[in-house]
């Protein structure tokens, strides 16, 4: 498998007080997925994620812990539309709304959207379902997958 560049990948799950999770439709792919983005230059984890969710949903949250770190190739390498493909090791973080409104105002997200989470779309991102059975599950400790 050809892999054009490696990066570090930022998501999180975010649930609101009726227990539902918030997705985002990409516009890059027309998938759902959890809003998720990656670090720049001089950025931590912590405040990319922060930045991604203000971006793509005009929300802000806090950090509340680390889910996981995902790395496995058969879920985290990424084709784009223009062929270039990226393998993700991604951070997932469970936050929390502290502030903000929902907005879908970023060039990235077609829809924003909080969805039960037994009734999620059907055009799901691969690796998204995992990420979300990590967060609602019961385990104290981050996975490694």
């Amino acid at each position: 498998m050809k892999i054009d560049e490696i990066k570090a990948g930022v998501a999180a799950v975010i649930l609101d007080n009726e227990n539902r999770v918030l997705l985002q439709k990409r516009a890059d792919v027309g998938l759902w997925g959890l809003p998720s983005g990656h670090v720049e230059k001089g950025e931590t984890v912590r405040d990319a994620v922060i930045r991604e969710i203000k971006e793509e949903t005009n929300l802000d949250i806090e950090v509340i812990k680390l889910i996981g770190v995902y790395s496995e190739p058969n879920s985290q390498v990424f084709t784009y539309p223009n062929r270039k493909r990226i393998h993700f090791i991604t951070n997932c973080f469970l936050g929390n709304v502290v502030g903000g409104e929902l907005t879908c105002h970023s060039s990235e997200s077609l829809e924003v959207k909080f969805f039960k989470c037994d009734e999620l779309p059907n055009d799901l991102l691969t690796m998204h379902p995992q990420w979300l059975e990590d967060a609602l599950s019961s385990s104290e400790r981050a996975f490694i997958r």
